[in-house]
């Protein structure tokens, strides 16, 4: 009969291994969650070695490396041979793929996508658009005609039609947009695209007389409207671009920048 003031749990079984904080994986998970969460540590930034992370949380390395596939498996942190371990879920190696050919194409393809590519978007954009995207729309606008400097109407630009892909509510047709957008980031690319929107006869108001055109399409839930205005758009940028380039020798042609400039 067993006593009632006597536990079951109070000894461990003969021969059974007493577990320690340092040598359990539960505790090391708990340890693991209060660090991340602690703020020590930064979305995407790489985190410290299992040694020093080891040391740090107090607990054995072998503990820490259970604790961390747990984590991993949660999408919390992701890991990368011979690299690290990173917060944050892992980068789509398709996208990282599909974006390692950007510094290999040139401008007349980059445009030949977005001719294709943003007036179907626009469409999307004109049957899903919600007022509160269409409000931050008009404001992403309104900041973009404002702008006196190149380098703040490039920024606002793509912001403006980045958020016209938002508005589709498509994930994969965002991607591709952000992987073609990539392109934007090059100065050389931002400096031949100024040119092209100040050039004679053409001018900065002429763009913006077609934003505007595009914004009043999609308010208007004109799918059809948002489509044919926006290839205007972008039609006519295509052209300007072209009529730079056309007295250019292939050799002379701004090259997108290589992947090592991009990253910087």
């Amino acid at each position: 009969m067993t006593h009632p003031n006597v536990s079951l749990s109070a000894a461990p079984a003969p021969g059974e291994a007493v577990s320690r904080p340092e040598t359990d994986a539960a505790h090391a998970l708990a340890e693991l969650r209060r660090y991340l969460t602690s703020g020590a540590a930064q979305d995407s930034e790489k985190l410290p070695t299992e040694r020093a992370l080891a040391e740090t949380l107090g607990v054995g390395r072998h503990a820490l490396r259970r604790a961390l596939d747990v984590l991993e498996t949660e999408g919390l942190i992701w890991r990368k041979q011979g690299a690290g371990t990173f917060l944050g879920s892992a980068p789509d190696p398709f996208t990282g793929r599909i974006a390692s050919l950007i510094p290999m194409t040139n401008y007349e393809e980059v445009m030949e996508v977005r001719v294709r590519l943003e007036p179907q978007i626009a469409q999307l954009a004109a049957l899903r658009a919600t007022p509160e995207r269409l409000a931050r729309l008009e404001q992403i606008l309104t900041r973009l005609d404002d702008i006196a400097d190149a380098e703040g109407r490039e920024l606002w630009d793509g912001a403006f039609h980045r958020e016209i892909a938002v508005m589709a509510g498509n994930q994969l047709l965002l991607s591709l947009f952000d992987i073609v957008n990539r392109a934007r980031r090059d100065k050389i690319w931002q400096a031949l695209r100024e040119k092209a929107r100040t050039q004679v006869p053409y001018s900065i108001a002429d763009t913006q007389r077609q934003h505007r055109a595009i914004v009043a399409a999609i308010a208007a839930a004109d799918p059809e409207r948002a489509g044919a205005t926006m290839h205007e758009h972008l039609l006519d940028i295509q052209m300007r671009l072209l009529r730079l380039t056309s007295l250019m020798p292939a050799a002379a042609r701004p090259p997108i920048a290589t992947s090592e400039e991009q990253k910087q």
